[in-house]
């Protein structure tokens, strides 16, 4: 399948460069902390927070921080796929424990200690960049909460198919068997708090690859900013993810 034609467009008219369109809206869910709903095209998720509250199992209680969990599931009707995984899945599994450690990376948890965070992220719909979708929902959520942060951590991914790189995969590219990178990073603190790669590139093409996923992880922070911005009056920000 030729998944850039001749004109340098791709199967959805964008370019090979250009990120699908975001949308994010904040306090969706009432019972939450802290809440978000993050779209990237068609893929569209939910994150709910719970907390700063008191640790349910005190055996995991710690002294010096908090402890945060994540629990990451896709809804029955998410894909077109009916026979859907349980919930408690291996690929579940290892989402939220990807989601858990790049919100700790942000998280300033020492703060709060013998305490406990709880973020639930959900794929209501998916069309590629679920785990990112994910990350940046639960990030708009966290902020929504209050919780304080070194930085806003965003997350977009890119790939590489018929030789050329790809911004922000659809599903139908995410599934085409080329390399596909997704990329976590702290924008301006400029560190990396996350990196998965699912295929093996050349060094020069993976460095221009995750170049461009970092890009898409800086266009995603800037519409998160407006968001909260635009949300400022009603928001409780604490000061520590760089305002």
């Amino acid at each position: 399948m030729e998944y850039v034609n001749p004109e340098g467009l791709r199967l959805d008219g964008r370019r090979p460069m250009e990120m699908r369109q975001l949308r994010a809206e904040i306090g969706v869910v009432s019972r939450a902390d802290g809440s978000a709903s993050f779209e990237m095209g068609n893929t569209k998720v939910i994150a709910a927070v719970y907390g700063p509250r008191e640790v349910q199992n005190r055996s995991q209680q710690m002294n010096d921080q908090a402890l945060v969990r994540c629990e990451y599931s896709m809804a029955n009707f998410s894909t077109g796929d009916r026979r859907r995984k349980t919930k408690g899945d291996r690929r579940s599994t290892e989402i939220s424990l990807v989601i858990r450690q790049t919100m700790e990376a942000c998280i300033l948890t020492h703060l709060m200690p013998r305490s406990q965070i709880d973020i639930y992220v959900q794929v209501l719909q998916a069309d590629g960049g679920t785990r990112s979708a994910c990350i940046n929902a639960a990030t708009l959520a966290l902020a929504d909460a209050g919780i304080p942060m070194r930085d806003l951590v965003t997350s977009c991914s890119a790939g590489y198919l018929n030789s050329t790189p790809l911004l922000d995969l659809n599903y139908l590219e995410d599934s085409a068997g080329g390399a596909d990178v997704t990329v976590g990073i702290l924008p301006k603190l400029d560190k990396v708090t996350l990196l998965q790669m699912d295929a093996k590139l050349p060094t020069d093409i993976f460095e221009n690859v995750m170049q461009l996923a970092v890009e898409g992880c800086k266009a995603v922070e800037s519409h998160i900013r407006e968001i909260l911005l635009e949300n400022a009056q009603t928001l409780v920000i604490r000061q520590g993810y760089g305002s």
